[in-house]
């Protein structure tokens, strides 16, 4: 029994070590590296229900159109609304490039003025159209523009994950850190919890549902809530097609006065 014993505690040790040994061997830069780099095809198009719900439980429901094309060094989206009436026609376009250090060109179309406005870097922290994302939230922010940390590993939702903190280099920068859940070998941010000027947890993003659509793990349905404001954003994925061949002609300020 002594002998069981002992050999229950080396088994131990060696298991403990060896998970020790595995999450030491990868950093946080090279977690994120992953997360950005996932695979989701070579084109996206579908349709995106926003719904935006305030403190009182009242909701405010917008359908948008979405397509999304990677060119290799440059990754494209464009959004359209489709309803309601208000804010039809109102289209965003995001540039986001693979170079390290290259900031997201963004541009939105006022149908009400017909002209589209340039996204600067001033207005980066701005809401979306009463959303709870900004127009930083809606870019692909390069890795590189952060120093990142291993906090630890531990289930999230049924998922092992690594819980990784990012803090900007850049000290003006909205944030002051993130905290993200990011499952192991999938490299999906399950979660991730942002943290204001001052250090306080200001909102949360949650994944609600993800699949895998032609051997490519998509997010299909996820939750950004204010906590501070308790007001919410949920975004919901319908009609997916994934490398159905969306024209690279699509993504053009020309395609924004026009229309998708």
């Amino acid at each position: 029994m002594k002998h069981k014993k002992i050999l229950a505690m080396v088994l131990s040790m060696i298991f403990i070590f060896t998970v020790f040994s595995f999450a030491a061997s990868i950093s946080g830069l090279q977690v994120m590296m992953k997360v950005y780099k996932r695979p989701v095809g070579y084109d996206q198009q579908g349709n995106l229900t926003m719904t935006l719900i305030n403190s009182s439980g009242d909701k405010r429901v917008r359908k948008i159109r979405q397509l999304w094309k990677d060119f290799g060094r440059v990754e494209k989206k464009i959004m359209m609304f489709l309803s309601p009436a208000d804010v039809r026609k109102t289209t965003f376009m995001n540039w986001s490039y693979d170079a390290a250090g290259r900031s997201d060109d963004q541009w939105i179309y006022l149908p009400a003025l017909r002209r589209v406005k340039r996204i600067s870097s001033d207005s980066s922290s701005d809401y979306f159209m009463g959303s709870d994302f900004t127009y930083d939230d809606l870019g692909d922010r390069h890795p590189s523009k952060d120093r990142h940390k291993i906090l630890r590993t531990e289930t999230f939702k049924g998922d092992q994950c690594y819980v990784v903190e990012s803090k900007p280099k850049n000290k003006s920068y909205m944030y002051s850190k993130t905290i993200t859940w990011i499952i192991k070998g999938k490299w999906i941010g399950l979660k991730r919890a942002f943290y204001d000027e001052d250090g306080a947890l200001l909102k949360n993003l949650t994944v609600e549902k993800y699949r895998r659509i032609k051997g490519y793990w998509i997010i299909l349905h996820s939750k950004m809530r204010n906590v501070q404001k308790n007001h919410t954003t949920d975004m919901l994925m319908s009609n997916l097609r994934v490398n159905s061949g969306v024209p690279a002609y699509k993504f053009s300020v020309r395609i924004m006065k026009r229309g998708l």
